[in-house]
């Protein structure tokens, strides 16, 4: 069960899963500029453009193949995307990754 200030993300490539977990929030480069979602965000479905997707959460733990890949940055943890699409729904996010 997920905490109430948390949300569950998942970010996966055409490879492989890169990330699975609950998150308190998670900052993405929509087409119209960067953009941030936390807990019960309302439903969206968007299109990413090359930049950061910045994850803050309580605890971090990615895909031990592709943990060169995240860039902690302070309390945060950023991965460089080229584009994906982003889906969210009933408070679980999922980025699709090229």
């Amino acid at each position: 069960m997920l905490n109430t200030n948390t949300m569950k993300l998942d970010i996966i490539s055409p490879e492989v899963s890169l990330f699975s977990g609950e998150v308190v929030s998670v900052t993405v480069p929509g087409t119209n500029g960067e953009f941030q979602m936390l807990n019960n965000h309302a439903a969206i479905v968007a299109v990413l453009t090359k930049g950061k997707v910045k994850i803050e959460a309580n605890s971090f733990s990615k895909s031990t193949s592709h943990e060169d890949k995240f860039v902690k940055e302070g309390n945060k943890y950023a991965l460089m995307i080229d584009s994906g699409t982003l889906e969210m729904k009933d408070n679980k996010a999922v980025i699709l990754v090229d």
